[in-house]
């Protein structure tokens, strides 16, 4: 069953009925429930491996932090999505510094400096990638931190918008660049193979398509998405968070060549032409946004929902228990979310994006040690 046309997540009318096969599986939360696992699963909850109680904030008083990587000597780098900003935390530092500022990149809507990624060859190539918003449209681009200004442009003609420009970016444990990329807008595109929109996309480091992607010549990994904003990996998995519509947000496991559903779907639908989220959550819950996975558990920011969700997985693909929330409140929207060199997950705010109500030192980033065992 088709959904009717909507807007942007923040022009969500509350009428909106998704798929017909949702409405019969799952149960409608109260506003503070649980969210809705799509699939069996053990009653086991997720035991978060970090001590959320011992929390280290490392930098204040940034502007909309987006993108996070690690460089090979622990230092993290962040990008900023409205200045076009790139700093540079070194290890055991407080005060980030800017080492690149971005010809480029313009910030309208959820558009700017987005995600960033370093090479895993870095110490060879010293190339750093960044997903932004140009004011013709989305690209990718690497560059070096010494000449920050001569980018090499590997992918653009990505459709842009105010709103659904994805743009994480992370290499995958197989050495391939992933970008995931919204629908801007346009909900038919999630579902034209020919299109970069509403995908997911795998690429060599230069920004040719793979020989081994799913389908010929392209960069198109997986699509039927509306706009993915995190991407992880565990014991050979992939995951992906993705932004519903009115009704229901997502957790997905993914697969190449996979169809995700969007527009035709939003949540579960139980159709067997597309694959159905591991959860779902409704929209107020979640807005899920950056993702890590570390050992058995996929930790999750929150936007809409404030919160970091902390979901059990089975190491195969499917989750083996129910969701649970941990700093509901406690920090606002959280965009980000990595694991650090030194074995802690950092997050990061994101307040000042003209949705949330941010603190006096926002935003900031904020690390968790691990649990002693």
């Amino acid at each position: 069953m088709k959904l009717p046309a909507a807007f942007s997540r923040s022009l969500r009318t509350p009428a909106v009925v998704t798929a017909m096969a949702v409405a019969a599986a799952l149960p409608v939360p109260a506003a503070a429930a649980a969210p809705v696992p799509a699939g069996p699963a053990a009653a086991r909850a997720a035991d978060p491996a970090f001590d959320f109680n011992a929390p280290k904030v490392l930098a204040t008083n940034l502007t909309v932090p987006w993108g996070l990587a690690f460089l090979p000597d622990g230092s993290a780098l962040i990008s900023e999505r409205p200045s076009g900003r790139v700093l540079k935390l070194a290890p055991g530092s407080t005060t980030p510094t800017e080492v690149a500022k971005l010809t480029g990149p313009v910030s309208t809507g959820e558009g700017g400096l987005l995600g960033l990624a370093v090479s895993p060859t870095y110490e060879q190539d010293g190339y750093v990638y960044a997903y932004y918003t140009s004011s013709s449209d989305n690209r990718i681009v690497r560059f070096k931190l010494a000449s920050p200004a001569q980018q090499e442009v590997l992918y653009s003609g990505i459709p842009k918008n105010t709103f659904h420009d994805g743009g994480r970016i992370a290499f995958g444990p197989d050495g391939k660049l992933y970008a995931t990329v919204g629908d801007a807008g346009t909900r038919t595109n999630a579902q034209d193979k020919n299109s970069p929109s509403g995908k997911i996309l795998r690429m060599n480091p230069d920004g040719t398509p793979p020989a081994d992607n799913p389908f010929p010549n392209s960069r198109v990994y997986s699509l039927g998405h509306r706009n993915v904003q995190g991407v992880a990996w565990g014991n050979g998995q992939m995951y992906a968070t993705e932004f519903g519509e009115n009704s229901w947000d997502e957790i997905n496991h993914i697969v190449p060549g996979g169809n995700y559903g969007w527009p035709n779907v939003e949540g579960k639908g139980g159709e067997p032409t597309y694959i159905d989220p591991l959860v779902v959550w409704q929209t107020r819950e979640a807005s899920p946004s950056g993702a890590a996975v570390v050992g058995d558990t996929l930790y999750a920011g929150a936007v809409g929902g404030r919160r970091l969700w902390t979901v059990p997985l089975d190491g195969k693909g499917g989750t083996s228990g129910a969701p649970t929330a941990v700093l509901s409140g406690t920090y606002g929207r959280i965009r980000t979310v990595s694991l650090a060199p030194d074995g802690s997950l950092w997050i990061m705010t994101s307040n000042r994006d003209g949705r949330g109500s941010p603190a006096a030192t926002d935003d900031r980033v904020i690390s968790f040690p691990k649990k002693s065992r």
